[in-house]
């Protein structure tokens, strides 16, 4: 009986201490997982297919990058916007009207989380309207104090329509493909693409601007840019 209980105090202090091996080794290995996953970059966007790519800062690709053309519009407060006030700042970017009675609006508040989560000397939002013949300077003060939106961070830009459009295919690749196939006339943008930019004009994430949840992980990939 002695002999019995010897044996099972063996098989007992040998399992606690597999398992507490076990305990170690696990603790001893989540920082390294965790870092190796903080370490992984956020991707580039080169071409309107969005296919991410991770390019090294030394590669010979890397300084042929896609990046946002130059641009020169007004805002909400009469203001001329250019590049030059997102270089060196992270942003994004939407495209909108202030007619749009679903979709548009759905954006502006899930942007607004962006807005309460940073301040406008780390992010900006730049959101462009689609019907710069109805949307006004005026028009857009109007929108901007109806969704308490902060003009110092956050600009409601209007201009010539050809300059928004040629903008929005041409560098952000924005358009779902609305009005390719129709007349000059008849061309209309439609998007609910949110794009990430970095502090080089880059292109670094896309997300729907209609869905919280892609903008909360755009407000993570915010973060690690920043």
């Amino acid at each position: 009986m002695e002999k019995k209980k010897k044996l099972t105090l063996t098989k007992v202090l040998r399992t606690s201490l597999a398992l507490l091996s076990l305990i170690l080794v696990g603790s001893a290995c989540q920082p390294t997982a965790r870092k190796e996953v903080a370490e992984i970059p956020l991707p580039f966007f080169n071409e309107a297919t969005f296919t991410p790519v991770w390019v090294e800062a030394g590669a010979p690709d890397y300084k042929t990058i896609h990046t946002v053309a130059p641009f020169q519009f007004v805002d909400q407060q009469g203001d001329t916007v250019t590049n030059a006030l997102t270089d060196g700042k992270v942003y994004v970017a939407n495209f909108f009207f202030t007619l749009c009675p679903s979709v548009c609006p759905r954006m502006s508040k899930n942007l607004l989380r962006v807005q309460e989560a940073f301040e406008a000397s780390e992010v900006l939002i730049l959101s462009h309207t689609v019907m710069p013949w109805a949307d006004t300077v005026e028009r857009l003060q109007v929108y901007a104090e109806l969704n308490d939106i902060q003009s110092d961070q956050w600009h409601l830009l209007t201009g010539d329509k050809q300059e928004i459009y040629s903008l929005a295919r041409e560098s952000y690749f924005a358009d779902e493909g609305f009005g390719k196939t129709v007349t000059v006339e008849a061309d209309f943008l439609h998007t609910e693409k949110v794009i990430l930019v970095d502090q080089q004009r880059r292109i670094r994430g896309v997300y729907n601007g209609t869905i919280p949840l892609e903008l909360a992980r755009m407000i993570e990939d915010i973060q690690t840019l920043l």
